[in-house]
């Protein structure tokens, strides 16, 4: 099964979910909310001589009330038994919810810069697919994943896209 293929079946997905979302009474989006999430995640061998950690940071504004704008920024340490190595990226992102209600589902795209040190510093871009769940009037779950593929310039970024990687995000957040 081809890449676009699992976009095109994800990006149905959400919008046949935001159909039914958008009968749920409750917590949802509107223009004007500011958003944060907040994810992370680890592993550590049996002795705790390596761990891995990983931080992700979002904040966003709807500029109205299906459509969001923000930055995402995504950390990872590596304390390894021989070396100490980060590595990070800075978003630009833009988020289409097809409804909002307790479940809001959405789906966008990113564009920006992965730098550190076991990385090449390069571009990074790709689109985003995911929900969120509010637990109460502000406060909700966000599953995501991320394609990003890397390149240097634009005529990099045609060849790149094939060659991406995933990245998923499991967290919480709070709109204000």
């Amino acid at each position: 099964m081809s890449f676009t293929k699992i976009i095109l079946g994800v990006g149905l997905s959400t919008a046949i979910a935001g159909t039914f979302a958008h009968a749920q009474e409750g917590a949802g989006f509107s223009e004007g909310d500011r958003i944060f999430t907040l994810s992370g995640g680890g592993s550590s061998d049996h002795d705790f001589d390596s761990t891995t950690a990983s931080i992700q940071l979002g904040l966003g504004q709807f500029l109205n009330d299906y459509v969001a704008a923000g930055v995402r920024q995504d950390l990872s340490v590596a304390d390894l038994t021989d070396s100490n190595d980060w590595n990070a990226s800075t978003r630009l992102g833009i988020d289409f919810y097809p409804a909002t209600g307790r479940a809001a589902p959405y789906i966008g795209a990113n564009i920006g810069y992965i730098y550190g040190d076991v990385v090449r510093d390069q571009f990074i871009a790709g689109p985003n697919v995911g929900i969120r769940y509010f637990i109460n009037d502000t406060t909700f779950l966000t599953l995501g994943v991320e394609y990003q593929f890397l390149f240097k310039d634009r005529d990099e970024a045609q060849d790149a896209y094939k060659d991406g990687r995933f990245v998923y995000e499991l967290g919480m957040g709070v709109k204000w």
